[in-house]
């Protein structure tokens, strides 16, 4: 199987996630992925929600690979502070994003990356008799 990499540097701005969701999909649809598609673009405007709300001003890069069987997809930015698992809190509108990664994903984590982090999650393939990934 063939190995895919793709990357992206974008402003950390509001309008990025939207922009990277459809980014995620259009990439996934032309890799002809087999993940599950809805979930990588969840879990990848979570990761850039959390940037826009967290890591000031600047650029951050979206990561993307198809390596085997696994799909991974990473966050850099110039921020070292890593991303917290918060409690639940049914009052809070917001704070469930990693809250979201954790559970979806199958693996995912943080790591320090020149002077900043990257936060990255993977997903496996759909399994044998799961309904396609959407396309």
């Amino acid at each position: 199987m063939s190995t895919f990499t793709a990357s992206i540097d974008l402003p950390v701005a509001p309008a990025s996630v939207p922009l990277v969701r459809r980014l995620v999909r259009e990439v996934l649809r032309t890799w002809d992925a087999p993940h599950d598609r809805e979930d990588a673009e969840l879990l990848a405007t979570e990761l850039v929600a959390n940037v826009v709300d967290h890591a000031g001003d600047g650029s951050f890069t979206l990561e993307l690979t198809l390596g085997g069987a696994w799909l991974r997809i990473g966050v850099v930015d110039g921020s070292a502070v890593r991303p917290v698992v918060r409690e639940l809190d049914h009052e809070s509108e917001r704070g469930r994003g990693m809250r979201l990664v954790a559970a979806i994903s199958d693996r995912w984590g943080a790591e320090d990356h020149r002077g900043g982090k990257r936060v990255w999650f993977e997903l496996a393939p759909v399994a044998a008799g799961e309904p396609p990934p959407a396309g």
